[in-house]
This record gives structure tokens, sequence and C-alpha cells, in this order.
């Protein structure tokens, strides 16, 4: 499954690592975007599979952020 930002920002701070097991509603990083800080969490339980950002990089809405398996 894909995760993916909901809103154009600066990734503030990555809360997961590849191989960690998450639930429904797990805050997987932080996207700091106009002073704010906005949580993308996962959609369902998984495993992390893949991180395709790092902290301090710029994301666009509707980008892939973050694998689940």
């Amino acid at each position: 499954m894909n995760i993916i930002a909901d809103i154009t920002g600066t990734v503030w701070k990555v809360e997961v690592a590849v191989g960690q097991a998450v639930a429904q509603g797990d805050t997987l990083l932080i996207v700091e975007s106009m002073k704010m800080e906005i949580p993308v969490s996962a959609e369902a339980a998984g495993v992390v599979k893949e991180i395709f950002v790092a902290e301090g990089d710029m994301v666009e809405s509707g980008m892939t952020v973050l694998q689940l398996g």
C-alpha cells in the first residue's frame, strides 16, 4: 500500500523505520506547511517496506512518501 502526502510542504520528522510494524492511524511522518505540522497516518495496519523521503525533503500533494506491506 502506497502512502501519499495530503499537502505540499517539508518533511519535518519521520516517525517510523523500515521493517517497523504499524497500526491503522499511527503517525508515519509529519509534514510542515505554512508553520503547521500535518501528520501523515497509516490507512491500515502493516509493515513499513520503504520510505521514499527524508527529513528536510520537499513533498508535493499526492506524492508517494512511504510504502506499507
